[in-house]
C-alpha cells in the first residue's frame, strides 16, 4: 500500500510541475508576448483569461496595456536669453506596438531610461530656441490686475509673447512622438510640471528684484514728501493770512476802543480845570510805570516836574 501511494506521488508531482508551466493568467490590465528560447513566438494575447503555453521552453512576458507615467528629473539648461532655469517636466505615454517594444526595449525600466533621454533632449532643445517669457507665460493677450498707485510706475505691464508655454510643450510633443514611435511607445501627453531660476542665479534675481521695489518705494516717498511739503506750505500760508486778518481786526477793535475810551476820559475829565489837571496827573503816572522798572536810575534836577512831584509826596 505504501509502494503505492509513492508510485503515485511520483508520477503526480512531475504532472503537476508540468500543469503548472503550462498553464498562466492574463489579466485585463496586461497583455503577454510569449517567447521561445528567447524569441517572440506566436501572436499578441490581449485578452484576459487562462492560457496554454509549452511548459519550460515558452516563457511568458508580460507588458502594461494600462497608461503609464513617466516623471523627467529637474534639469538645468539656458533660454535664448541667456538664463539658466530649472525645468522639471512629466508625460503620460503607453506601448501601442507591443512587439517593437519588447524587441527593442524588453522592459518597462528601459522605456522609462530612452523616454528621459528623449523628452529631456527635446526640452533641452526647446527651451534653448526660447526666450524665458515664452517657456512661462501662456496667454498671450491677458491682462493683468494693476494697483491703482502703481499704475505709474512701470510695475506689472506684461511684454508680448509670440508662441507661449502650451506652444512649445506642442513643439516638445510632435518631435518626441516620432522618436519614440520607433520603439511602440505611444506618447500621449507631456507638460511643464516647474520651472524655476537656477540656483546659481536665483539669488541675484531675488536682489534685482527687491532694488526695483526699493526704487519705486523710494518714488512714492519721494512724491510723498513733496506733497507733505506742499500742504504744509499751504497750511503756513493760511496761517499767516488767518493771523493777519485776526491781528487787523483786533488793532481796529482796539482803535475804536481807544478812541470812545479817549472820548469818555475827555468828557469825564474836562467839565473842570481840577479835572484836567487830575487827568494830566494820571496819565504822566500811568506813562512813567511804563517807562520805568525796579532797575531803571533816573538822574533828576529839581526843577523836573517829577522831582517836584515825588518831593510833594515825600512831604
Amino acid at each position: 500500500m505504501n509502494r503505492f501511494i509513492y508510485i503515485a506521488l511520483a508520477v503526480l508531482f512531475p504532472l503537476l510541475i508540468v500543469a503548472y508551466e503550462a498553464f498562466y493568467t492574463v489579466n485585463e490590465t496586461e497583455q503577454v508576448i510569449m517567447t521561445q528560447f528567447g524569441k517572440p513566438v506566436g501572436g499578441i494575447v490581449n485578452e484576459a483569461g487562462l492560457k496554454l503555453k509549452i511548459p519550460f521552453i515558452q516563457k511568458v512576458n508580460r507588458i502594461e496595456k494600462r497608461i503609464l507615467l513617466w516623471d523627467g528629473s529637474a534639469n538645468d539648461m539656458p533660454t535664448k536669453d541667456k538664463l539658466y532655469i530649472t525645468v522639471d517636466t512629466f508625460g503620460r505615454w503607453r506601448i501601442k506596438d507591443p512587439l517593437q517594444y519588447f524587441l527593442r526595449l524588453r522592459d518597462e525600466r528601459s522605456a522609462q531610461s530612452r523616454l528621459e533621454d528623449i523628452l529631456g533632449s527635446e526640452t533641452r532643445n526647446a527651451v534653448a530656441k526660447h526666450e524665458l517669457i515664452e517657456i512661462v507665460r501662456t496667454t498671450k493677450d491677458r491682462t493683468p490686475a494693476v494697483d491703482p498707485l502703481l499704475a505709474e510706475a512701470d510695475v506689472g505691464k506684461l511684454l508680448p509673447i509670440k508662441r507661449g508655454r502650451r506652444q512649445i510643450e506642442e513643439d516638445i510633443f510632435s518631435a518626441a512622438s516620432v522618436k519614440l514611435a520607433e520603439f511602440g511607445i505611444e506618447l500621449l501627453d507631456i507638460r511643464f510640471k516647474r520651472i524655476n531660476y537656477n540656483e546659481s542665479v536665483r539669488q541675484k534675481i531675488y536682489a534685482r528684484m527687491i532694488s526695483e521695489r526699493q526704487q519705486i518705494a523710494e518714488r512714492f516717498r519721494s512724491e510723498g514728501a513733496g506733497e507733505a511739503a506742499k500742504i504744509i506750505g499751504n497750511k503756513e500760508k493760511d496761517l499767516q493770512r488767518i493771523e493777519s486778518e485776526a491781528y487787523r481786526k483786533i488793532q481796529s477793535i482796539q482803535g475804536v476802543a481807544d478812541a470812545k475810551a479817549t472820548e469818555i476820559y475827555a468828557a469825564a475829565y474836562n467839565q473842570t480845570k481840577s479835572a484836567r489837571e487830575l487827568y494830566d496827573l494820571v496819565k504822566t503816572l500811568e506813562t512813567y510805570k511804563q517807562v520805568i522798572d525796579p532797575s531803571t536810575t533816573l538822574v533828576l534836577t529839581t526843577e523836573s516836574e517829577l522831582y517836584q512831584l515825588l518831593n510833594g509826596v515825600g512831604q
